[in-house]
């Protein structure tokens, strides 16, 4: 009997937790995840896990011969430009197939106030023209970026609360996990008395909400761009992942 084919799963997304929950279905394929370990509890999907980085591009190179990686899909988050690079540089140098899965960015629709913007540092510079009570979706990491603006009072969502010690602009944190609600997303808006949003482009449905309340309540969007990604085969969701693991390997 043939050994099955090895995938590893870049993961830390809602499609990539799916992926892997189905991938390990197919018969003769053997699924790893690795996540990048910066929430305290994620989602595991895959009995094969690992938590941590890699450490850089030869660290994964390493790992992808050790393991004897047969195939690399990259379905970490639309934001985490650096381990997509990496992770396009490793399988060309281990000479394995490698995928992106990237789920569709947001589009700006009737009714959006959209200011976009290409970096955190950019929307900061944008809110104190805006508003003076912000709702801030951007996640942990990005908080400095905004931490300057101590005149303005800042309702702060993310899954884990910030590091000690870290620069935090004043207001409220939220330690919540998607996916939200549209009722939950406009009472919250309505009850903090929200003059802005900042949020990224990370498409998806958990957090789309948001948007779909800021539109009702006239709320402009702060909405920071995606990074650029490397060249590759890319694909838009897990239907076509699992056709690639199919037919690619």
């Amino acid at each position: 009997m043939a050994n099955p084919k090895r995938v590893l799963i870049l993961g830390g997304t809602g499609d990539a937790t799916e992926l892997a929950a189905r991938a390990a279905e197919i018969p003769g394929v053997e699924v790893i995840t690795s996540l990048a370990g910066r929430t305290r509890q994620p989602v595991v999907s895959c009995k094969s896990t690992r938590i941590g980085g890699f450490g850089g591009v030869a660290g994964l190179i390493h790992y992808l011969r050790e393991q004897q990686i047969d195939g690399l899909i990259d379905a970490t988050h639309p934001f985490a430009a650096q381990i997509s690079f990496n992770a396009a540089a490793a399988a060309t140098e281990v000479g394995i197939p490698h995928l992106m899965l990237i789920r569709p960015a947001w589009k700006r629709t009737e009714g959006d106030d959209w200011i976009e913007v290409e970096s955190n540092a950019a929307a900061a510079a944008k809110l104190p023209e805006l508003a003076q009570r912000i709702f801030l979706t951007i996640g942990r990491q990005e908080l400095a970026a905004f931490a300057h603006l101590g005149d303005l009072w800042f309702l702060m969502r993310m899954i884990d609360p910030p590091l000690l010690n870290a620069a935090v602009p004043p207001g409220k944190l939220l330690l919540e996990r998607g996916p939200f609600s549209l009722d939950d997303e406009r009472s919250l808006l309505q009850q903090y008395k929200i003059g802005a949003i900042v949020s990224k482009n990370s498409g998806g449905a958990a957090t789309y909400a948001k948007i779909i309340a800021a539109r009702e309540l006239r709320i402009p969007v702060v909405m920071v761009q995606r990074p650029q990604t490397p060249n590759g085969k890319q694909v838009d969701n897990v239907e076509n992942s699992l056709v690639w693991i199919t037919n690619g390997l």
